[in-house]
């Protein structure tokens, strides 16, 4: 890929998803559209361009975002965040709460919010409670998953076997290989949705309890990220709390949040 084609698509993916791309990336760049080209049966990444920016559908472009997206994810991932959500849970279902909004802002496969899912199951006992988790992405094809709800055993090693027995049913998978299912039991707690996080204001009303909103700013640039922790501020009740990624802070940004401990911070 030249640098010509490279500048005109890292300007594109960060006007549509705010995702920054340094020099450094045009063998990731040129990598992933490789796997679009070849999808299209195209020869040239110019022959590529050229179909992206004819396509009036935005299809197109919603597979490119997908193809660039990264998505790193795990099952109680930081695990200690999980055990923060059991604490403050707790709490709020003492004092007498009873309706619980949960946002996981860049859910990538679903791991996340069904962790959460789980971890608020085991707390306490959920039956008289409302209590939902909104899991967004900007990949159509990650959503895909979550929606699905199929993982295979190598996913979940880090699920304890209690948990992955009372939460998931073991089935035959599409390539022959075993699969374990999400049970209904989460899959009714969890809504998903596609979101590009770059550009607020989103839809949801809010208040939100909590969100969860972490390893994904490492990807954008300051005034994204300062417009994405504004509208996060919008949508969490006072009291309410954020999670960013263990690399990640909100140090540098002006926001009317506090910090709590590493990685977590309260709205005032």
């Amino acid at each position: 890929m030249d640098q010509k084609v490279f500048e005109i698509l890292r300007k594109l993916i960060y006007e549509k998803s705010g995702i920054t791309l340094g020099d450094n990336k045009v063998a990731l760049v040129t990598a992933r559209v490789g796997k679009r080209l070849r999808a299209l049966k195209l020869e040239t990444h110019e022959a590529y361009l050229d179909i992206l920016q004819r396509d009036q559908t935005g299809v197109e472009l919603v597979s490119l975002l997908d193809a660039i997206s990264t998505n790193v994810t795990s099952f109680f991932r930081e695990a200690d965040h999980f055990e923060f959500v059991g604490k403050v849970f707790s709490e709020w279902v003492e004092a007498g709460q009873q309706r619980f909004r949960f946002w996981s802002a860049a859910c990538s496969s679903g791991e996340e919010p069904y962790s959460l899912a789980m971890k608020l199951l085991e707390t306490v006992n959920t039956a008289a409670l409302d209590v939902k988790i909104l899991g967004t992405d900007i990949s159509t094809k990650v959503l895909a998953h979550c929606l699905k709800g199929e993982y295979d055993e190598s996913r979940l090693e880090t699920v304890p076997r209690q948990l992955l027995a009372k939460y998931f049913e073991r089935q035959p998978g599409d390539s022959g290989s075993p699969v374990w299912k999400v049970r209904t039991q989460l899959q009714s707690m969890t809504v998903f949705r596609r979101l590009n996080l770059s550009i607020p204001p989103f839809p949801m009303k809010g208040p939100l309890d909590m969100v969860f909103c972490r390893n994904v700013m490492i990807y954008f640039d300051k005034e994204v990220r300062t417009r994405l922790i504004s509208e996060i501020y919008r949508l969490l009740k006072p009291g309410g709390y954020l999670l960013v990624g263990h690399a990640e802070s909100l140090t540098g940004l002006d926001t009317g949040f506090k910090p709590v401990r590493p990685s977590v911070y309260v709205k005032k």
